[in-house]
């Protein structure tokens, strides 16, 4: 095995102010040229990545599986699907980042399993009650002849949450959970095997130097015993994501003694291991996640989700510092991600909160004031206290492609939805890395995207952008550099100062203040200001709209 020696740690664990990029495997980038991402292509990027100035890198799904969802269908927890690598260069990828700096996070996927993961099969081949199909929740169906599921739960992605088994001797059998595909059958975490195997599967990989888990579905684990119908209507097709009290499978209070357990095995390791939660869970609720004895960190998906509106993000952004201080946890603060429109289109929206899984025709965007609002909205976030996401291309400014043929789609809530929700594809279209016409650079110049790239981007090229000074890639890599430079971004003070209706103003530390204009007509500099950073050309001492700040107080 190949020296796996996490980044030297300082007195402050590096997870509380890390800035962690996403890399979405597939289309990161291409070593080999069969038009899928892989680890040849993301080992030759590191020098890129820590160029850019952060400080981890947070790798989706990389296992062995079907791919029936982007590789969240996992068959094999301990080894590298072959369309990537092999587990020889993943170990040396975790080396050579270390070598560079960056810390390495792996996605875990624990609600579900693909059906392809020998437990399933051995579950579809074992008899009702039998060990096997008690590692899954499997319940026989409602009617005289079994044929109604158990319950009326329906899927995240789409249909019923429910699919029958063929028992062996072909008969019709039993029903199988699946809150998301049905080739994700979910695991029962009161099952001790379960829980054995994923600590298991924890220490494989922190002996191997990953330096922490992002957690999947992390407020899901659990459902609650005697499955109960929630009242959906028979032609309903996805599931109410509402995170009511008493939900049947949504941010259940067992979940927190499987993460206790879990960070009692981070602690055994040198090197500051951490988790991340994604637990969509109410405000008040996600700080339980985040308790001293449970996981380091999770995902802002309000701040995510806020609209471009000085208002709801001051108070997403007051609410979510404090509600974390009360368990001495960092807020992370993220603008995009693999699930969700990349916020260059967003912003450049009415409604800046839209999400993909929604039925119809997206509606029209305004990329040029998009872009403006990003570049803006980056300066924000990399001011604030606390972690911050950048999803791979948002440097770039890239956009959602939304115009990817219906053929094309592979997103599982394509299908499911009956064609009328188009799913997650337009934000995980594969990098521009250079040229003029795709690939552009991701795969030999013969190299078919497994996703169709616009022929626009060649204007976004990492190549095209470099030493630009108005590109996103310099305006994200000066910000980084700063961001680390400056000792008034470390701590986690932050005060807010006067500003006009529609701006907003804070202060973090040693004088180092950011501005933001979002609405306002009239928002100008004080007097004596020092000028650290822009994210587009000021006029004077105004700040024209939409546009963010950084500078120093004049002494």
């Amino acid at each position: 095995m190949h020296s796996t020696t996490p980044p030297e740690t300082t007195d402050t664990p590096w997870w509380r102010t890390a800035v962690i990029y996403q890399v979405y495997i597939r289309s990161f980038a291409d070593g080999n040229g069969d038009g899928i991402g892989d680890l040849a292509g993301l080992r030759a990027r590191l020098p890129y990545l820590r160029d850019l100035g952060v400080d981890a890198l947070w790798i989706n799904p990389w296992y062995p599986s079907p791919m029936a969802d982007g590789g969240y269908d996992v068959a094999d927890y301990r080894g590298i699907d072959p369309s990537f690598g092999t587990l020889a260069e993943a170990e040396e990828m975790i080396a050579e980042a270390h070598a560079l700096g960056l810390r390495i996070i792996l996605d875990i996927v624990p609600n579900h399993t693909s059906d392809e993961h020998p437990w399933f099969a051995e579950a579809r081949a074992a008899a009702p009650g039998s060990a096997a199909r008690e590692r899954y929740l499997l319940r026989d169906g409602r009617g005289p002849d079994g044929s109604q599921p158990p319950n009326d739960w329906r899927s995240v992605f789409g249909g019923r949450a429910w699919t029958r088994l063929t028992e062996p001797d072909g008969t019709p059998g039993q029903w199988y959970l699946h809150l998301f595909d049905p080739k994700q059958p979910d695991l029962n975490w009161d099952n001790p095997q379960v829980r054995a195997e994923f600590e298991d599967i924890l220490r494989f990989w922190f002996d191997r130097g990953v330096d922490g888990f992002r957690i999947d579905v992390a407020h899901g684990l659990a459902k609650h015993p005697d499955l109960p119908d929630i009242g959906i209507d028979d032609d309903a097709v996805f599931a109410p994501m509402d995170r009511y009290e008493g939900h049947p499978f949504w941010d259940l209070d067992p979940v927190h003694d499987i993460y206790r357990t879990w960070r009692e095995i981070a602690d055994s390791y040198d090197g500051d291991r951490a988790f991340v939660a994604e637990a969509h869970a109410r405000h008040d609720r996600l700080p339980l996640y985040l308790r001293p004895d449970e996981l380091h960190t999770a995902f802002n998906f309000d701040y995510l989700k806020a609209p471009w509106d000085p208002e709801e993000l001051r108070t997403i952004i007051d609410r979510s510092i404090a509600s974390h201080a009360t368990v001495g946890a960092p807020a992370t603060w993220v603008l995009s991600n693999h699930d969700v429109v990349r916020h260059v289109t967003r912003y450049g929206r009415e409604e800046t909160a839209e999400l993909p899984n929604v039925p119809g025709d997206a509606p029209p965007t305004d990329l040029e004031l998009g872009t403006r609002r990003a570049r803006a909205a980056a300066l924000l976030m990399l001011a604030l206290p606390g972690g911050a996401y950048v999803y791979q291309g948002e440097e770039l400014g890239l956009w959602e492609v939304e115009d990817i043929p219906g053929e094309l789609l592979q997103d599982p809530t394509w299908e499911r939805s009956g064609h009328t929700v188009r799913g997650r594809d337009g934000c995980r279209v594969p990098l521009p890395w250079s040229g003029v016409s795709p690939p552009f650079g991701n795969g030999g110049e013969d190299a078919v995207p497994w996703l169709p790239q616009p022929a626009e981007w060649k204007s976004y090229t990492a190549a095209a952008e470099t030493g630009e000074p108005a590109s996103m890639l310099e305006l994200y890599r000066e910000a980084l550099r700063l961001r680390r430079a400056e000792p008034g971004f470390a701590g986690s003070g932050l005060t807010w100062l006067d500003a006009p209706d529609g701006a907003l103003h804070l202060e973090r530390g040693d004088g180092l203040r950011c501005v933001v204009n979002l609405t306002a007509e009239g928002c100008v500099l004080p007097a004596g200001a020092r000028l650290l950073l822009t994210s587009t050309p000021l006029d004077g001492a105004r700040v024209p709209r939409d546009t963010a700040a950084w500078y120093r107080a004049a002494d």
